[in-house]
């Protein structure tokens, strides 16, 4: 009886959520997991070197080029797989900025309120009253092109999605019982905001950080599309497709790097809503029991 009791709760704890085991959570996730072996294999996986023009130029998909070459002649498959190293870690390195500092913001004008609140919310509707991505333009340019400066305009535009969430959530978990009770037991605002508000509140914001992976990957691909991130002959998806469009017969050019970045969209869109829904108590419920 004893022996076997470990062994129960042990399952218990790695047991799958219910969402997470839909086919489309399933599918997200297994597409997300090829495309970062590819990004983390690439030197192995790409059959030529992305940047050596060492082919005849604008050749269609052949034995020897399985997605042809460019117009340059280089081989257009190696600088897909290589360009998975360019924009995937670079799309959750915004998400993770934006979501550090959006949360920060969001968590101390929800806490505090008053003066603190105004001020950093006004600030939010200053970058919301921007397009995201006219303004993520607009400080590329400013900067001048390269991924560095992408990156931060991004970071710049993306955060306050974030403040905002954080901040009604905080503004919700900071009057329940046990809030109040570590503020009477003596825990200054910092610590009851770090120890008793934030874990309750990150979830939500995981979720919407999964979900914004996929538009971090497209206005990434947008602005190298524009000229304002990689520059050449860097690989990126955004860049190829680029050149594609200067190369209109060519279709092979711009055909696969954009569906690289369709499939990674479509993939993290899948996984998040799957994490969404089992996050949410009354989804997972309906899933579980076969009503969704």
């Amino acid at each position: 009886m004893t022996a076997t009791a470990p062994t129960v709760r042990l399952r218990k704890t790695l047991r799958v959520p219910s969402a997470l085991r839909s086919p489309l959570g399933y599918i997200g996730a297994g597409i997300v997991l090829v495309w970062a072996f590819i990004a983390a294999a690439a030197p192995w996986l790409a059959p030529f070197d992305p940047l050596a023009d060492e082919f005849q130029r604008l050749q269609p998909p052949n034995g020897t080029n399985l997605m042809g070459t460019d117009a340059v002649g280089r081989d257009v498959l190696s600088r897909v797989i290589y360009g998975a190293r360019t924009s995937m870690p670079l799309a959750f390195l915004i998400v993770v900025s934006s979501m550090v500092i959006g949360t920060v913001v969001g968590a101390v004008a929800g806490y505090f309120g008053r003066v603190v609140d105004e001020v950093l919310m006004r600030i939010t509707d200053i970058v919301f009253a921007f397009p995201s991505i006219i303004l993520a333009m607009v400080i590329a340019a400013a900067l001048g092109p390269s991924l560095t400066n992408a990156f931060i305009a991004l970071v710049l535009v993306s955060w306050p999605s974030y403040a905002r969430v954080a901040r009604s959530l905080v503004i919700v978990a900071r009057k329940h019982d046990y809030v109040i009770a570590g503020q009477l037991l003596g825990a200054g605002p910092f610590t009851s905001l770090r120890r008793d508000v934030m874990p309750n509140v990150v979830s939500p914001l995981f979720v919407l950080g999964s979900l914004n992976v996929g538009t971090a990957i497209l206005e990434l691909a947008g602005l190298s599309f524009l000229g304002l991130g990689a520059i050449p002959p860097l690989p990126d998806w955004g860049a190829a497709v680029s050149e594609g469009v200067h190369h209109f017969s060519a279709w092979w050019i711009s055909l696969y790097p954009g569906l690289a970045i369709l499939t990674v969209v479509v993939a993290f869109n899948l996984f998040g809503d799957s994490l969404r829904d089992s996050l949410d108590p009354s989804t997972a419920k309906q899933i579980k029991g076969g009503r969704l």
